[in-house]
């Protein structure tokens, strides 16, 4: 819900989009963890389980391409600033009761800003890598629940998604 007070902050007085001065900002421990499903016909989660895959090891492809995302996040989303990360972990949990994959990704750094963005693109990346790996034996593949979980660190401190 926003309030009066609410702006966004990638756009000045004028209304023109900018990327966020965050010079002035001390560098904090910042950590952002989220999340994401691919759901899929239960032949295609057995081929992922086994590794089987025309393709290969799809969950290992797509946690090195979920962390490679994160760290190209700022090539990806315009007004983003380019991070050291420090840490970047991607876990797969495989779900035979819903025929799907969830993905969860935890993003750190010491810096000024916080890593939302590249926990999000890690998420993202790694379920299209499944999506890519799979598609041709299941084109109607599902992703769903891309989300912050939460983030912890930064003026704004930390947050916790309502589950």
């Amino acid at each position: 819900m926003t309030t009066p007070n609410d702006h966004l902050t990638h756009f000045d007085a004028a209304g023109q989009a900018h990327m966020v001065d965050v010079g002035a900002k001390d560098d904090t421990h910042r950590v952002a963890v989220a999340a994401g499903t691919i759901r899929m016909q239960p032949a295609t989660l057995d081929l992922v389980k086994s590794g089987t895959a025309k393709k290969g090891d799809v969950l290992g492809v797509a946690r090195i391409a979920a962390i490679m995302a994160a760290k190209r996040t700022s090539d990806l989303i315009p007004l983003c600033h380019p991070l050291a990360l420090t840490r970047v972990t991607v876990d797969f949990e495989v779900d035979e009761a819903n025929s799907s994959v969830h993905c969860r990704a935890q993003v750190e750094l010491k810096g000024k800003t916080g890593v939302e963005m590249e926990a999000l693109t890690a998420v993202q990346v790694g379920l299209l890598t499944i999506y890519d790996m799979c598609k041709a034996v299941d084109r109607g593949m599902v992703m769903t629940d891309i989300r912050v979980l939460e983030k912890h660190g930064g003026k704004s401190g930390d947050w916790t998604a309502q589950v």
